[in-house]
């Protein structure tokens, strides 16, 4: 059994020819190894708001957090369809102009009208507020009880690993990473914002690949979104560990799981990872860990 520390439930791990060889494991961010709800998300948005009415850039805090939902919701329409991220800094933006009297589209086969948004905002408020909205997501966001062990108990035996997130920010995962000292135990962090393009687009899992010099069959991907995680790894020819029953009262957009391919393993908890993994008998190019495997 992995000892205690991994915060593994109690169980019997499955026979050894049952366990999946590989090099590397990535990990979703958001709901596989942090918590993204809507009351934590809530706390974010408020620090943003408040940052803003003290700075004069906005007079109703309110109305921004208001506007915000809409913009954000909007936005996802838009571009999850299309494989897009959303794009952050532009969402501020055309908060602030709406409520500055830029007018908003009454639908979303409409476009902002830059024109009108342009002389409403100026760029060092919008860097201001991503800067605040993106400090207060790592100050207030929890990651998940067994983040930390997994990826500790994983770096240990050998495996490389990294994040693969659909996020509209990379630097507020680097920054999360770093808070947490997640750093030392992570190859890669791979951002849809800094590839272009959202999962389960299949450039995004190759991008991932290449940082992690891994070809499938040798790479699982964690994640708890069925269309972006299970059905993009499978279309990568990746392994895939759905996490199931995480996604919670979340804003960010969900997909729920269909009949028409079934994951290499289905997890309640992340610990339950752990007894899946085949011993790596090697070290596998992570320079973090010392050959025989200890960070």
């Amino acid at each position: 059994m992995t000892p205690p520390a991994t915060g593994e439930p109690p169980g019997v791990e499955p026979a050894a020819g049952d366990r999946l060889a590989l090099a590397a494991i990535t990990f979703d961010f958001g709901n596989t190894l942090v918590q993204v709800d809507r009351a934590g998300l809530r706390g974010v948005l408020d620090r943003t708001a408040e940052a803003l009415v003290r700075r004069g850039s906005v007079a109703d805090g309110d109305a921004f957090r208001r506007a915000w939902a809409v913009e954000r919701d909007r936005q996802f329409r838009l571009e999850v369809p299309r494989l897009r991220e959303v794009d952050l800094t532009e969402r501020v933006r055309h908060v602030l102009a709406g409520l500055r009297g830029a007018p908003i589209p009454p639908s979303d086969d409409q476009p902002w009208d830059e024109a009108e948004v342009e002389p409403r905002v100026n760029r060092d408020e919008v860097a201001a507020a991503v800067e605040t909205y993106s400090d207060a997501f790592v100050d207030l966001m929890s990651p998940l009880p067994d983040a930390d062990p997994v990826l500790r108990a994983a770096a240990e035996r050998g495996f490389r690993l990294g994040i693969l997130s659909n996020w509209p920010l990379a630097r507020t995962i680097d920054r999360y990473v770093d808070a947490h000292d997640w750093r030392p135990m992570l190859t890669a962090v791979v951002v849809s914002q800094t590839v272009g393009v959202i999962k389960p687009h299949p450039a995004i899992f190759a991008a991932a690949a290449a940082a992690l010099d891994a070809t499938p069959p040798a790479l699982l991907h964690v994640g708890d979104d069925w269309a972006a995680d299970v059905v993009g790894a499978h279309r990568a020819g990746w392994r895939i560990a759905y996490l199931r029953g995480h996604q919670g009262d979340t804003p960010l957009p969900t997909s729920e799981p269909d009949t028409t391919m079934r994951p290499d393993l289905e997890l309640d908890r992340l610990a339950e990872l752990l007894p899946h993994l085949a011993p790596i008998a090697r070290r596998l190019g992570n320079p973090r860990l010392r050959p025989d495997g200890v960070s």
